[in-house]
């Protein structure tokens, strides 16, 4: 960054930092969770280098930040159904910490992974992997036609083939 978007940052961060953090807050119910969060949502900016023109720095910052609740919001979410299910696990069957962390990444990942891919697909596929169900079975539940099926499996498939190959 050369100096007038470093400048400019810094002005963002120091306009709107104090209404910020009491608005994560106020979602949240914790003050460090909101700050980290005001934090995560300036880092967004600043590796995006974007820097929205000062009438629209509000909307912008608020779209970011929510975007941040959200999925901090579906890792809880993920989290607590993990932890969940292997509550019922017998003793020989329970995992290591550092296992149990391991699984929630992957879990969280693929999750985000899904979320990026659109709607229909995402459901197509998690019906077909979860449920078991077969591509006409599917077609009826979300009223698509069983090409449509195979398009939005592909879809989705393609998604985590792609991010195996960057991982």
């Amino acid at each position: 960054m050369n100096r007038d978007p470093q400048l400019q940052f810094t002005r963002l961060y120091e306009m709107h930092q104090g209404w910020l953090s009491a608005f994560l807050r106020k979602r949240l119910n914790c003050s460090h969770k909101a700050a980290d969060l005001v934090q995560d949502t300036y880092l967004k900016v600043l590796i995006s280098k974007k820097i929205p023109p000062t009438e629209y720095a509000r909307q912008y910052l608020t779209r970011i930040a929510k975007g941040l609740v959200v999925d901090q919001y579906r890792r809880q979410r993920i989290e607590q159904a993990y932890l969940e299910s292997i509550r019922h696990l017998a003793e020989e069957h329970s995992v290591s910490p550092e296992k149990r962390l391991e699984v929630m990444e992957t879990l969280i990942h693929i999750d985000t992974l899904l979320h990026k891919v659109p709607e229909k697909a995402r459901q197509a596929f998690l019906l077909r992997k979860l449920e078991g169900l077969s591509y006409s079975e599917i077609s009826l539940e979300l009223g698509v036609t069983i090409s449509s099926v195979e398009k939005y499996i592909a879809k989705a498939l393609q998604a985590c083939t792609l991010a195996m190959l960057e991982g």
